[in-house]
Parts: structure tokens; C-alpha cells; sequence
């Protein structure tokens, strides 16, 4: 069984100062990593903002949740990972996707294909980045992907190489994650149009991905590690009240949000017995929080990290 483990996940800041200090403030307050979106819209740049918050702090992990696999080539995307791990001195975690955001793709004029098409590139990718990572020199000839010789050209931290995480949701997906990574970061998927599937978000959807992962990773699986990413959430009494988020309580009511692995509200101790039971029962022992809910969130992290 896993320890817990808590991300902060933040896509920007009002200055360069206040991203350094958000990312201090995660790693005081006992947050294990900060997680950065991967889109072109009012966010930061990934690579950049992630090697600032590293430079920021001294045991803060950072990484992407998650590269979107489309927008860069396996060789530049191993080579920015692989200058992070090593300038961070081996903070640096990989998170990889299919992409899934219509307007990103729009932005840089590429097809949005079906996702069929998507997740064919990302599973020709998964092995090479990670060889790349390994610090081997490659050689490829594939339907999607060229290399020769090609190598990162930096030295590798963490050995074998810096830990994979792969975000999935639909069936294809959570095979390839239980296969090739080390952390599923569970979603609830996406349709064809990039619209999330709220179905998904419900306890009983998220225990059937549990058992599709359990089978197709066999004897891997006790080595996972599953992550879930909380679409909002908040302590009653810590600053961020269920009141507070009724927004997005209304946005995810088809899920019957208050059962949805994806928010978590109620008191430090329902909350608190509310994970211990989902990951006896799921193995769910890695949370993403949003930013907003950092400090609310807190007293949580306090009593369950690490444990």
C-alpha cells in the first residue's frame, strides 16, 4: 500500500515572485509536488515555470499533469524533462496524455483527430521518451515518429530514470498507464469534441477503471501508484466552505458530486476516513488539489501525508 501523497496543481501567477512563494508556500504546508496543465491558454509555460518553482524550493517535486504528447516530438519533450530532473537535482516527475483540448490544437493548426488516432502517437511515443529518459540513444523508425541516434545530451538524476505518469480515462488509456507507467492519474475522460464524460466521475465508474487497471497491469499493480485529480474541494471550518463551492458543486451535479471521487468536501475527519477507505478499498492513495483550495486543504495533507 501506498503512503499518501498531495500535488498542488497552479497554471499561473501575478508575478515571477509570487509563483516562487506559491511554490514555497506548497512545500511548507507539506504538499509533495506541484503540477502544471499543459494548454495554451492564460497559464504559464510548463518547463519554464516548473524549473522557477524547483529553483524555489528544496524538496518540492514538480512535474506536468500532463504533457500533451501532440504538441512536441518525443526527442524535444525528453530533452526539456531531462534538463528539469537534472537542474532540479532530481525533483522532476514525467506526466504524459493523448491531449484532449480542442482550442489548443486549433491554436497550433493541428488536426484535433479522433482520439483512436491521438492515443496511436502517444503509444509509439511512451517507449521512446522513456528509453530517451533512460539515457539510451535511440534509433526509431515508426508510423508517427523518426530518430537517429538521438539522445538527451544530459545527465539522468534519478535512476532508472525520472518516474512516468500517464493521465487516463477511457479503457485504451488505462491499459497503456497500468503497462508503461509507474503513476495512473485517473480522469473521467474525454468525448471525440473534448467535452469530459461527468458519467465517469462517480465512485462506482472509478471502481471499474480500478479493476480494468488491476488486469491489465497483473503483477504490476501492487507497484502503482493511482492518482486522482480533484476538480474542487474544500474543509468545512479551513476557508474554502461547501457555500464557498457551490459553483462548482452545481457544474458537477450529474455526478451526484458529494459521492464523486473528483471533489471532496466535508470536516478534516470525513475527509480524512473518506480517503483511508477509498484507498483500502481502490489503492487511491495520490491526490491533485487545485490551487484555490492549497490552504484549505491543509489540515488534510498535515494528517495524512507521508502516512
Amino acid at each position: 500500500m501506498h503512503p499518501f501523497r498531495f500535488a498542488i496543481q497552479q497554471g499561473s501567477a501575478r508575478s515571477g515572485e509570487a509563483w516562487a512563494a506559491t511554490a514555497r508556500r506548497a512545500e511548507s504546508l507539506g504538499y509533495d509536488m506541484l503540477v502544471m496543465p499543459d494548454h495554451l491558454g492564460h497559464q504559464l509555460s510548463p518547463f519554464a515555470a516548473l524549473a522557477a518553482a524547483a529553483a524555489a524550493t528544496t524538496r518540492l517535486r514538480v512535474g506536468a499533469f500532463v504533457f500533451a504528447n501532440d504538441y512536441r516530438h518525443p526527442l524535444i519533450l525528453a530533452r526539456e524533462a531531462a534538463t528539469l530532473d537534472f537542474l532540479s537535482g532530481g525533483r522532476f516527475e514525467m506526466g504524459l496524455g493523448a491531449g484532449w483540448m480542442p482550442g489548443d490544437y486549433r491554436r497550433l493548426g493541428l488536426s484535433y483527430d479522433p482520439p483512436p488516432r491521438r492515443i496511436d502517437r502517444l503509444e509509439e511515443a511512451v517507449p521512446l521518451i522513456k528509453r530517451l529518459l533512460a539515457g539510451e540513444t535511440v534509433s526509431h523508425r515508426g508510423e508517427h515518429y523518426q530518430l537517429d541516434r538521438a539522445s538527451v545530451g544530459v545527465p539522468i538524476v534519478q535512476r532508472p530514470r525520472p518516474p512516468l505518469a500517464i493521465g487516463a480515462g477511457g479503457p485504451r488509456m488505462l491499459k497503456l498507464a497500468a503497462r508503461e507507467a509507474e503513476i495512473v492519474g485517473l480522469t473521467p475522460g474525454f468525448d471525440s469534441h473534448g467535452r469530459v464524460h461527468l458519467r465517469q466521475a462517480s465512485e462506482t465508474s472509478t471502481a471499474e477503471k480500478i479493476a480494468l487497471i488491476r488486469t491489465a497491469a497483473g503483477d504490476r499493480f501492487e507497484r502503482l501508484e493511482i492518482n486522482l485529480w480533484l476538480a474542487d474541494a474544500g474543509l468545512v471550518g479551513s476557508g474554502n466552505s461547501l457555500v464557498g463551492s457551490a459553483w462548482a458543486a452545481a457544474r458537477w451535479a450529474p455526478t451526484a458530486v458529494y459521492d464523486s471521487p473528483y471533489v471532496l468536501y466535508g470536516t478534516l475527519s470525513s475527509a480524512r476516513e473518506r480517503l483511508l477507505r477509498r484507498r483500502d478499498r481502490l489503492g487511491i492513495s495520490y491526490y491533485t488539489v487545485p490551487s484555490h483550495a492549497m490552504e484549505s486543504m491543509a489540515p488534510l495533507v498535515e494528517a495524512l501525508a507521508g502516512k
